[in-house]
């Protein structure tokens, strides 16, 4: 089955949806079609483009930057642990989830078990631990491979 293309409101292009999706869309009737094909889909024309009814705000799609991930934290770390060098298995956030941290490229470094268990939920200053690395997003051009 093809996709077809949905536009926001303002005929914008917003993503690529599958002809079950948009079908669900009509019926919802959240969205319009623009354009068809010639067969239908039931009691609708097969869509080929689709127009949102109302204008939805897209935040995601002017994010700047690479997606932040655990394993791209990973990979931007080169699987080293942010405290002692060694391996990394997980990720430790640097203000603690606990305490309002989030998953960003300034808060979360590469670390192995051992550290991500001995820093807690404290901060490394608290838990008398020293950052060898500076977490900061991703240069756009560097090629980093992502770990499995």
């Amino acid at each position: 089955m093809a996709d077809v293309l949905v536009l926001n409101a303002s005929y914008e292009p917003l993503q690529r949806v599958s002809l079950r999706h948009a079908i669900k869309m009509l019926v919802r009737e959240v969205a319009v079609i623009e354009e068809a094909d010639d067969a239908s889909f039931g009691p609708f024309p097969r869509p080929r483009v689709l127009r949102l009814v109302r204008y939805v705000v897209a935040k995601w799609l002017h994010r700047p930057g690479r997606l932040c991930t655990k394993n791209a934290i990973k990979a931007r770390d080169q699987q080293r642990c942010g405290y002692c060098g060694g391996r990394a298995e997980t990720v430790d956030h640097i203000v603690p989830r606990s305490r309002g941290g989030t998953l960003t490229w300034e808060n979360a470094v590469a670390a192995c078990l051992r550290c991500n268990h001995r820093k807690a939920d404290r901060t490394p200053e608290e838990a008398g631990m020293v950052l060898l690395v500076v977490p900061r997003e991703p240069l756009r051009h560097a090629n980093v491979a992502l770990a499995p």
